[in-house]
């Protein structure tokens, strides 16, 4: 069965590492037949939630910019993946933004089912990712047919691009694929 899959790239850093790990993910999803949409966060206007609650009556935010549009997107994903890079062993300001703006989702009849981390750090530890999993799942926990289906790390890389070659790209299009 086709899936609709978007990927929200989160780094601040056009073409940056965790973006690597989202594009090797949308070419194994697109490889496997699945519709596949990337939205890149670091060209768009993404304001703080006001915590109005508004959402929760209207069903979408009260402030118009792009993460309004975002989480109209993932209102109708079947798949939806999470790339971030690892800041302070979490993940970054806008993907907590970004998810704190899908608040809209809360009291809908969201899509997706399966939702996909995938991460990069300059730290090599595999629990560096940790905080940012559990961000992660906390978010999740509010969707309750939605689970945390896979994660993908690629540590030890910092400098924008240099995680080209690391095992972590070949995982995130074999997780893509594997939808």
């Amino acid at each position: 069965m086709n899936k609709n899959v978007l990927i929200i790239s989160t780094s601040p850093r056009k073409n940056g590492n965790s973006e690597i790990l989202a594009d090797a993910f949308a070419k194994g999803a697109a490889d496997a037949g699945h519709q596949v949409e990337k939205v890149s966060l670091y060209d768009k206007t993404i304001n703080f939630c006001r915590g109005c609650l508004s959402c929760q009556k209207t069903g979408r935010c009260v402030i118009h910019d792009d993460a309004d549009t975002i989480a109209q997107k993932m209102l109708t994903a079947d798949v939806l993946a999470f790339a971030t890079p690892i800041y302070y062993y979490e993940m970054s300001g806008q993907m907590k933004t970004m998810l704190d703006r899908a608040n809209p989702l809360y009291s809908l009849e969201y899509a997706f089912r399966d939702v996909y981390l995938l991460a990069a750090a300059a730290e090599a530890e595999d629990s560096a990712i940790d905080g940012a999993v559990h961000g992660l799942q906390g978010w999740i926990s509010c969707f309750p047919n939605s689970r945390l289906a896979g994660t993908v790390f690629g540590g030890g890389v910092d400098a924008a691009g240099v995680i080209k070659g690391h095992p972590s790209v070949k995982q995130a299009y074999e997780m893509g694929k594997g939808i």
